[in-house]
């Protein structure tokens, strides 16, 4: 019987994601309100099911989410500058009566979910049940994990429960194409590097080629107004 392979990420050299391990990949669309808050996550395309693939890096395939080697042509600068250090040690706490907040701004993927009736941080410090209750939805809606909700009893992490798997975030409402989204405690390393990133249930990893914190997003595709021409956006 044949091995089932693990999966994994690896952030090559200058080149592509290479995803291993049958990972599932789709697109997240992000859905806003009225007032042009981001309030939920919309199941966008399925990909077929790949053993493994190479997910583009750069921001200039033609085939993307997939590389097409374009990054060979252009000459990818794709430095990893990450730290290795692991999320707590990099972030902030908000504590309130029974959660408190951490908070990692370097991951921040601009996703936008924080914002809404005060802000993540202000709802957390509230006494008032339905603030905490949407607290704890906004942060467990952000992407990168940048925002990580807390027990402040038992002192463990309100997650969201995912499966492993990769989706390709698109918000078409600023017709603008966003990060890709791991989730489900996947295994990322660096080729550069010859280390391992610390394993999270969600990150948010850059796919226009510009963040200041490769290989992870930083929000900068918002920034140059990143397209990728898909029909989502349209």
């Amino acid at each position: 019987m044949k091995k089932k392979e693990i999966s994994k990420i690896i952030v090559s050299k200058n080149g592509p994601y290479l995803i291993s391990g049958k990972l599932p990949l789709d697109k997240q669309i992000v859905v806003e309100d009225k007032d042009n808050y981001p309030t939920r996550w919309k199941q966008g395309e399925k990909f077929p099911l790949q053993e493994k693939y190479a997910l583009c890096r750069c921001g200039n395939s033609k085939h993307k989410p997939f590389c097409d080697g374009t990054h060979m042509k252009v000459k990818f600068p794709g430095t990893e500058v990450a730290s290795n250090k692991p999320y707590i040690k990099q972030s902030s706490k908000t504590i309130g009566p029974d959660i408190y907040l951490t908070d990692a701004e370097l991951f921040c993927s601009n996703a936008g979910f924080c914002h809404k009736a005060g802000g993540t941080w202000t709802l957390t410090q509230s006494d008032n049940s339905k603030a905490r209750a949407t607290a704890v939805q906004q942060a467990c809606n952000c992407p990168s994990g940048r925002l990580t909700m807390w027990n402040k009893k038992t002192k463990k992490p309100i997650e969201p429960k995912f499966k492993q798997s990769i989706s390709i975030i698109e918000e078409p409402t600023n017709n603008i194409s966003g990060p890709i989204w791991v989730k489900g405690n996947i295994p990322i390393e660096s080729e550069e590097k010859g280390t391992k990133y610390e394993i999270r249930n969600r990150v948010t990893l850059c796919r226009c080629g510009k963040s200041g914190n490769k290989p992870f997003c930083d929000g900068t595709h918002v920034e140059i107004n990143f397209n990728d021409g898909d029909k989502d956006l349209q």
